[in-house]
């Protein structure tokens, strides 16, 4: 098949959530059907890329859009219905290239990353199109408001929140949706009342997140990984520094939390102490899980699954997570992820497993179980080829 990836960001190099699930499904299926992508480039640090793409793409298009241009196509559209975060990837020329690449090659299928880039082929009925989300934004902003915030700041997620909940369902115009877990999807359908949309997971690549003979005898770290720029990762750092890890500490004086991430903002790093580790970007993310004796993911808003409970649970590393994502997982409570919600709750299933040698081998054993059999980006891409032969048999 011949197929374009049309992409909000450069998906090299793959460190974030929507550049990783392009790279790898685009490098699982390269040698069975010819690939082309066009996407946006925000720096001259990503027009740098394009020879590592061309290792995968047949073809790699860039329609440059600098941050700044983004930023004034957010203003001049302030009264807009659209929301901020689809005006801030609208650009004429990247409607007449996607156009003419249509045109020149005929492909049998596009993939659509992200609400984002929707309005560039919603009306393209001429062509196979899949919209992957990659999860429920309406349902993000949802429980976005269950947390806390300042009144502009309520008001103004409040209007976006209703923006995103109106505008998503240009879902409907797709072939085809895609989300990354069971629970996006009920939430979607009940919301936009279709019935087009399928699973596609959030995967982890076990090369490079591969179990590593996980010694479980040291229990003195806990771990959160994420981009911490990223505001769900950032309330949830604060939330756990502040609520939680004073409760482990009573139990557990000696252990240490280390924050890895890149792009700390000043929120972040105003957290470090002595026994509170802010490291910013972390080359070897793989060794950063392995030294760790538990993953916390105590996020409090948010949707579809966590990459840093998938990868952590693929290291064998035990994960104490919030309910954000879990029910995405498919997976009961110990089988990789202990789920708790409540923040005591959460502080005891650290120390139990901090505690317990064993109970931390055993929870990280099942974890390892789950993502070879489920999670693994060779059988996640194995799905999406099959959507991409469905949607163009119609």
């Amino acid at each position: 098949m011949k197929i374009l990836f049309l992409a909000n960001r450069v998906p090299y190099p793959p460190y974030r959530g929507d550049k990783l699930k392009i790279f790898n499904l685009a490098r699982r299926l390269k040698d069975r059907h010819e690939l082309h992508l066009l996407t946006f480039a925000q720096t001259q640090e990503d027009l740098s890329y394009k020879a590592e793409l061309e290792k995968i793409f047949k073809e790699v298009h860039f329609i440059y859009l600098p941050k700044w241009k983004s930023a004034l196509y957010c203003l001049q559209g302030v009264w807009s219905s659209k929301p901020l975060q689809v005006l801030y990837f609208q650009s004429a020329v990247m409607q007449r290239e996607m156009d003419a690449l249509i045109s020149k090659y005929n492909y049998d299928a596009v993939h659509v990353q992200h609400l984002r880039m929707s309005p560039y082929l919603a009306k393209r009925k001429d062509i196979p199109r899949i919209l992957d989300l990659p999860d429920a934004f309406s349902l993000y902003w949802e429980r976005r408001k269950l947390v806390k915030r300042g009144l502009l700041r309520t008001l103004f997620e409040n209007i976006e929140q209703g923006r995103v909940l109106k505008y998503e369902a240009i879902l409907k115009e797709y072939n085809m949706a895609l989300a990354c877990s069971s629970e996006d999807i009920a939430y979607l359908e009940k919301i936009h009342h279709t019935n087009n949309i399928r699973l596609l997971p959030n995967g982890v690549d076990l090369e490079t997140f591969a179990t590593r003979s996980h010694d479980y005898i040291h229990n003195t770290t806990i771990l959160f990984t994420g981009n911490m720029d990223y505001a769900p990762n950032v309330d949830a750092v604060g939330y756990f520094t502040e609520t939680i890890l004073p409760l482990i500490r009573l139990k557990c004086p000696g252990v240490k939390f280390i924050i890895a991430g890149q792009r700390p903002v000043p929120k972040v790093t105003a957290l470090a102490n002595d026994h509170v580790i802010v490291t910013g970007f972390v080359k070897d993310l793989a060794a950063t899980y392995n030294s760790a004796s538990v993953v916390v993911a105590p996020l409090r808003f948010g949707a579809g699954t966590q990459n840093k409970v998938l990868e952590a649970m693929a290291m064998g590393v035990p994960v104490v997570c919030s309910n954000i994502g879990f029910g995405g997982l498919g997976i009961k409570s110990g089988e990789g992820a202990i789920m708790q919600t409540d923040p005591t709750a959460f502080a005891n299933s650290v120390i139990e497993l901090l505690s317990d040698e064993g109970m931390r081998r055993k929870v990280g054993g099942n974890g390892v179980n789950v993502i070879k059999t489920r999670f693994d980006w060779d059988i996640i891409a194995g799905t999406l080829e099959g959507y991409f032969k469905e949607v163009a048999s119609k």
